[in-house]
């Protein structure tokens, strides 16, 4: 009989052990983050829900030229000598999911302070399907106290929600539901204007890849709406290094400059060429 328990003890350790085994793993299971659904923190004209890791410096620069065909006079070599709009910024990944930057722009000497935060982030397999980021902006236009009536005058806002997706190792897609707001504005203007922007990659080599963007103003006035953007391009990407040229009908460059703003047609040939040059620094 003593022999019948130590045999019974021998198979039933095992197939406990495998039980508890079993019903533990499940937890300790960990769900991968899948590869960056971009090469860069920009869409041409728009924010990414790229982040970087903490303690990262990014510069970037981003250069408008003047319209292609500014008309029959001109003589500005398809807008290459043509008035140019250019914005320099840095900023800083003080988190995983948090940046804190600011940028400088030419026209209207706008001063941008911006901020973006990761919220969800794609996961491999059946996990989470898509990356959710928050980008928003305080603007300062630091033209000559003549030009307002009050400080406040001064300051614009814009708020945007960044949903990505990364459908394969060759194609991204993008939607950014937006808000931008005005302190003062003309009569026929309101202070608050929502917009949508979609856009997405293409990955045609190891580092280049086409670019489009969409971007449509949610609003119309009686007349002079702002018309919708439209970018086109291509990216050049390393580990620490991106650079964009397109064609596009935005010069602002400051997102709500632009959404509330633009008055460049794309399909009439109101466009322009650009590029943004991007540089990171691992600190």
């Amino acid at each position: 009989m003593k022999r019948y328990k130590i045999i019974a003890v021998a198979v039933l350790i095992p197939l406990f052990s495998f039980g508890q085994e079993t019903e533990e793993t499940p937890a300790t299971e960990t769900k991968k983050i899948e590869r960056a659904a971009f090469e860069s923190t920009s869409l041409i004209e728009s924010q990414t829900t790229v982040a970087h890791d903490k303690k990262t410096l990014e510069m970037v620069m981003n250069h408008r030229f003047g319209l292609v065909d500014a008309g029959p006079k001109s003589n500005d070599l398809i807008g290459i000598w043509g008035p140019a709009n250019i914005r320099i910024a840095v900023s800083y990944a003080i988190h995983d999911r948090l940046t804190l930057g600011y940028g400088t722009t030419k026209d209207n000497r706008l001063q941008d302070f911006n901020w973006k935060a990761t919220l969800l982030r794609q996961t491999k397999g059946k996990g989470m399907p898509i990356n959710v980021s928050y980008y928003g902006n305080f603007t300062n236009d630091a033209r000559r106290k003549e030009n307002f009536t009050h400080t406040e005058d001064r300051y614009s806002f814009f708020n945007q929600l960044l949903i990505s997706r990364r459908i394969n190792r060759l194609i991204s897609l993008q939607v950014a539901p937006s808000v931008s707001h005005y302190n003062l504005v003309e009569s026929h203007m309101e202070n608050d204007v929502f917009a949508l922007s979609a856009g997405g990659r293409v990955k045609v080599s190891p580092q280049a890849s086409i670019l489009f963007e969409y971007t449509q103003m949610l609003h119309s006035y009686k007349h002079s709406s702002p018309k919708p953007g439209v970018s086109v391009g291509v990216e050049f990407a390393t580990g620490s290094h991106s650079f964009q040229i397109f064609i596009t009908n935005y010069k602002g460059i400051v997102a709500q400059k632009n959404i509330m703003y633009n008055q460049n047609d794309f399909f009439e040939a109101d466009f322009m060429i650009g590029f943004n040059i991007i540089r990171l620094w691992h600190l």
